[in-house]
């Protein structure tokens, strides 16, 4: 992580910003957040992500009235320059101030903005993909929202990492494959390429996104069994890109750079 982060448009060390401990923000997890790849000093696929947020803020109520696209994208754009940023990746998170039924306090602040930066996460040479025992409800009301309530999937990523893997693929309660922790998937079987529908309660990234508008995809509700016989797995972020599986559960896969590897700009 960089020094320096931007906190409600005003640059600070990144160890100073703050938000009460009474805080909806604070108490649930309540609050929304992107992560955004930097390339040439340039936020990539900014619109789709400034959608999202404008999305996710309206389905989880969070009051973004004090911040517009523009003033998100000039703090964004001026810590890019502070922090000296070519290639990296930043994070805006919208924490909820608001005060809660059960623990009220007075507040004067209704949301706060947090961005700070970082370099690119870069992706194991030999990725190796697991299958997660922690299931995605895709019927929660959190199910496809980018929310800070991420604890679920942080806990399922480091029980993967715990038995030697870097992902881990998660399903849903009907046994569909959904996505990674941290990830969408796709594979490839047989020339044609399929990713999971957002009927499985997956994440609608914004790489997932930019690789459906490029490609030619199936969106499918598929069973792991699907994956077990792929001939290559990908999976992308907008903090590794696209990652390519080597080894899924003990298994080699090919490698032979589809063209979903082409599509995002070079780490």
């Amino acid at each position: 992580m960089h020094t320096l982060a931007s906190f409600n448009g005003q640059i600070v060390d990144a160890s100073s910003p703050h938000i009460p401990a009474l805080a909806s923000g604070a108490i649930y997890g309540k609050g929304i957040f992107t992560t955004i790849a930097i390339h040439d000093r340039e936020p990539f696929l900014w619109d789709k992500h400034w959608n999202r947020i404008k999305r996710d803020s309206t389905k989880l109520e969070i009051d973004l009235e004090d911040y517009s696209e523009a003033s998100a994208r000039t703090a964004l754009n001026d810590l890019i320059a502070e922090n000296s940023i070519q290639n990296g990746r930043a994070r805006i998170t919208f924490f909820d101030e608001s005060s809660t039924a059960l623990w009220p306090y007075e507040t004067k602040r209704r949301t706060s903005m947090l961005i700070m930066t970082s370099d690119m996460r870069p992706a194991a040479e030999n990725f190796r993909l697991a299958i997660s025992p922690h299931l995605i409800n895709s019927t929660s009301p959190l199910a496809g929202v980018k929310s800070c309530n991420y604890l679920e999937k942080i806990i399922a990523k480091d029980e993967a990492k715990r038995r030697g893997f870097d992902e881990a693929i998660q399903l849903n309660e009907r046994g569909e494959i959904s996505s990674a922790c941290t990830a969408n998937v796709f594979w490839l079987k047989d020339g044609r390429l399929f990713t999971p529908s957002l009927k499985t309660g997956c994440l609608p990234g914004t790489t997932r996104a930019f690789v459906l508008e490029g490609i030619d995809c199936e969106e499918v509700e598929a069973r792991i069994e699907d994956l077990r016989d792929a001939d290559e797995i990908f999976l992308t972020s907008a903090g590794i890109g696209v990652a390519q599986v080597a080894e899924f559960e003990e298994r080699k896969l090919q490698r032979n750079q589809h063209a979903v590897m082409k599509l995002i700009p070079s780490r």
